[in-house]
C-alpha cells in the first residue's frame, strides 16, 4: 500500500469519526430544546407549537399532574409546547400576549381570574389563535372567547364534598381558600355552604405552608366547634393534619385534589375522602383538542364544558389510586 493511499484513508476515517461526533452532538442540543419547550415532539412533527399557560404556584405539587398530561399529549401529537405561569393575574395575561405575539398556533390556559385575563385572551382570539379553557373559569371561558373547556364543575363539586360531610354530622366546616380571587376556589366553598349553611371561609397563603399552619392552628384553637375542614388543595390538607394536631381539633379533614403524601393520609385515617378532579386528563385533553381543532377543525364537546370530575377518593378505593399518584398520573 503506498503512502498516499494510507494517508487517504486515514483522513477519511477521520472524517466519518467528526461527522459521527458532530451528528451526536446536534442530537443532543435537539433534546434540550425539546425538553425546554416542556414535553418535545413525537417521532412525526406535526409542526404546530402550542403555548400552554397557568397559574401555577411554585412548589404546589398539583401542578406536576397537569404539565405530565399536557407533556404526554405533546409527544403523542408531534406538537412543540412552551410551558409558563405565573400565580399573578396580570402576568399571567402578559404570558398569554407574550404567547399572542409569538405566533403559536394554539393556546391552552386557565382562566382563574377571567376579568384580568380577557384583554390578553381577546388579543388571541381577534389573531385568529384558538384558545382553549382548562382547570378554571368554567362558568366565563365561553364569554372569554375559549372554544373549548376541561376541567371539574366545581360549584357542583362543592356541594357534593357539604352533602356528604352533611351526612357524616357535619354542621360548622372551615373551608380553606389559599388563593385570593380564584373564582374556582370561590365556587368549590359556595358549594359546600349550599349544602351546609354553617360553612366559614379562610383566607390562607397557599405559597407558605408554615403560615398555612398556623392560621389554621390560632382559628381551630379560637373556635371549638369546628366540626370539619375543607381544604381546596392536597398541600393545604398536610398543613391542616399539622394545625389539628396542635389545636387537639377532632374535626373531619377533607380536601380537594391528591398527592403521593396525602393519598397516604387517606390511607392512615387522616383525611377522610378527597375530591379528584383528575388534573393529569385537564392537561392532556387541553392539548389534544388543540391539535385536533388545529388540523381539522374538531370541536371537543361543541362548545360545552367537558367534564374531568368530580370523583371521590375514598378508603374504598385509595389502594387502587395510590400507585397513580407516585407518577403524577392522578
Amino acid at each position: 500500500m503506498t503512502v498516499r493511499t494510507r494517508t487517504f484513508r486515514m483522513l477519511a476515517a477521520s472524517a466519518a469519526v467528526l461527522v459521527a461526533a458532530a451528528a451526536c452532538s446536534g442530537g443532543g442540543r435537539e433534546k434540550e430544546e425539546d425538553t425546554a419547550t416542556g414535553g418535545g415532539n413525537a417521532a412525526g412533527s406535526s409542526g404546530y407549537t402550542i403555548a400552554f399557560i397557568t397559574h401555577e404556584t411554585p412548589g404546589d405539587t398539583f401542578w406536576d399532574k397537569i404539565k405530565n398530561g399536557a407533556n404526554q399529549a405533546a409527544k403523542d401529537t408531534g406538537v412543540t409546547l412552551k410551558y409558563s405561569n405565573d400565580p399573578e393575574a396580570p402576568k399571567q395575561a402578559v404570558l398569554i400576549q407574550n404567547a399572542v405575539d409569538s405566533k403559536v398556533n394554539g393556546i391552552a390556559t386557565t382562566l382563574v381570574t377571567p376579568d384580568a385575563l380577557a384583554g390578553s385572551v381577546k388579543a388571541a382570539t381577534d389573531a385568529g389563535i384558538p384558545v382553549v379553557g382548562f382547570n378554571s373559569g368554567i362558568d366565563q371561558y365561553q364569554k372569554l372567547g375559549a372554544l373549548m373547556y376541561f376541567g371539574s364543575d366545581e360549584s357542583l363539586a362543592g356541594k357534593t364534598a357539604g352533602e356528604r360531610l352533611a351526612q357524616q354530622g357535619a354542621k360548622k366546616p372551615l373551608c380553606v381558600i389559599q388563593q385570593t380571587g380564584s373564582v374556582a376556589l370561590e365556587a368549590r366553598c359556595a358549594g359546600v355552604k349550599s349544602a351546609i349553611p354553617g360553612t366559614e371561609n379562610i383566607q390562607v397563603n397557599g405559597a407558605d405552608d408554615a403560615a398555612v399552619t398556623s392560621t389554621l392552628q390560632a382559628k381551630l384553637s379560637q373556635d371549638k366547634a369546628i366540626d370539619a375542614i375543607v381544604t381546596l388543595g392536597a398541600p393545604q390538607a398536610l398543613d391542616a393534619i399539622k394545625a389539628k394536631e396542635q389545636a387537639s381539633s377532632q374535626a373531619k379533614l377533607v380536601t380537594f385534589d391528591l398527592n403521593e403524601q396525602a393519598a397516604t393520609e387517606i390511607k392512615n385515617g387522616n383525611i377522610v375522602f378527597s375530591i379528584d378532579q383528575q388534573p393529569y386528563v385537564q392537561g392532556y385533553m387541553a392539548v389534544t383538542s388543540l391539535y385536533l381543532n388545529i388540523k381539522n377543525g374538531n370541536d371537543i364537546g361543541g362548545g360545552k364544558a367537558v367534564l374531568t370530575g368530580p370523583s371521590f377518593v375514598d378508603s374504598s378505593n385509595i389502594d387502587k389510586i395510590i400507585p397513580f399518584t407516585k407518577n403524577n398520573t392522578r
